[in-house]
């Protein structure tokens, strides 16, 4: 298509490519349905008083109407049937936002009390199907109301044992959930949802099914009051670890679900505790022996620095023969992000953990070393800092080794 001179009216403004769903913004111009959705969105995350034509400057509220300009796109099909031989496709039929009387008509199906269970599986797959289709479709389901039927219908089916439409409920919920008034009171305080997605995950549905269920768990969590953090049993962070280490080598999401959702419970001393106590720590540490993908890395170190400001987290870490070594190994290695939680976590062992053969060990596995590349290497002011606060710390037991001379010798020559 690169060789093909494209109309200059054909192509998108922000991607300047040919457009597949033409639609005109209040300001005259004419975009891409997806690239100017994906515009406003990003915009207005940031600051919505600064979402502006990316073509005019005007102001361009991010819940503008997109009228779809069907004469560019009748001009734009004929246009690629008419280059067919030269290798264009005909662009498919855009598919216009759900229907809002549908949804609700889907969502009474869905919640029917009549156990009328093909009406309710009939009505989930042809929500999963709109869902599925584009962006605005999901924001009509989520305004209609969509998250709270999906966290009914769950909890229904925990309540009678029924698995049918789970998955499919599940994955809905994701696709349209939204940080509203009315989805974070369904759910902030809802000890029973928690309950139900533990259900699942104890249960033998497919990993699929389990997966969803596990991002399902971090969105509600990051609705979830306080009241609701501290009322999180023991048990239900075994469960996270258990499946932390039965998914290290499975799925990546899975462990990233995971490792977010014991991320989001962590602010909680007690529950900082329990997740200890559910030996976190120790896995932590394997997966990260393995070397995993930057991503995962980066939430390994961010847990392992919140779990170590506790003294029983510390001590976990100290009892792995690779604890202390693989916070030197991973040191300006992985990311800015994993240094500061690995520096986070050495601090804490050198100020409140570190006797004699804790501090030996420390130069022994290269931790002393590494402190000392921190202060030459390319990085952050308050990354130096920080080891070099560390060096001082324990200044009487490391000066003599070889390390800190040749840091001396090359940071001071004479």
């Amino acid at each position: 298509m690169d060789e093909i001179d494209i109309p200059q009216y054909f192509l998108c403004p922000i991607s300047l490519q040919l457009m597949k769903d033409p639609v005109t913004t209040v300001t005259g111009i004419t975009y891409d349905r997806e690239s100017i959705e994906q515009w406003l969105a990003t915009a207005a995350s940031g600051n919505a008083a600064a979402v502006v034509c990316p073509v005019t400057k005007q102001p361009l509220a991010s819940g503008s109407d997109l009228i779809p300009n069907h004469i560019l796109w009748r001009l734009i099909q004929a246009w690629c049937v008419a280059n067919a031989n030269r290798g264009i496709d005909r662009i498919p039929t855009p598919k216009s936002a759900s229907d809002r009387s549908l949804v609700l008509k889907l969502i009474r199906d869905v919640n029917r009390s009549n156990n009328n269970i093909l009406l309710q599986l009939n009505a989930l797959k042809k929500m999963d199907e709109l869902a599925g289709e584009n962006e605005p479709s999901r924001r009509c389901m989520a305004e209609a109301g969509m998250a709270k039927a999906m966290v009914l219908f769950i909890l229904r089916c925990f309540k009678e044992g029924q698995t049918l439409g789970l998955e499919k409920a599940l994955r809905i919920l994701q696709l349209t959930w939204s940080q509203k008034a009315e989805n974070k009171q369904l759910v902030g305080d809802n000890l029973d949802f928690i309950h139900s997605i533990l259900w699942v995950l104890n249960s033998n549905m497919e990993k699929a099914v389990k997966i969803q269920a596990l991002m399902a768990l971090r969105t509600v969590l990051d609705a979830s009051n306080w009241s609701l953090m501290q009322r999180l049993n023991l048990d239900f962070f075994r469960k996270m670890v258990k499946l932390l280490k039965e998914n290290v080598n499975t799925s990546q999401q899975a462990v990233k679900s995971l490792l977010n959702i014991l991320i989001q419970t962590c602010p909680s001393g007690r529950n900082r505790t329990k997740i200890v106590e559910a030996g976190a720590v120790f896995e932590l540490i394997e997966m990260e022996l393995s070397s995993p993908e930057k991503k995962i890395s980066e939430l390994i170190f961010c847990l392992l620095a919140q779990l170590c400001s506790c003294a029983d987290g510390r001590q976990q870490l100290l009892k792995h023969a690779g604890g202390v070594a693989v916070m030197a190994k991973r040191l300006l290695r992985v990311s800015p992000a994993t240094d500061d939680a690995a520096l986070s976590v050495i601090e804490s062992l050198a100020r409140f953990a570190a006797t004699r053969e804790v501090a030996m060990e420390m130069l022994r596995v290269g931790a002393v070393s590494k402190l000392c590349m921190v202060l030459q290497a390319d990085c952050a002011g308050y990354l130096k800092k920080k080891a070099r606060e560390i060096l001082r710390l324990h200044s009487n037991v490391w000066s003599n080794s070889p390390c800190i001379q040749v840091y001396l010798v090359t940071r001071y020559p004479k």
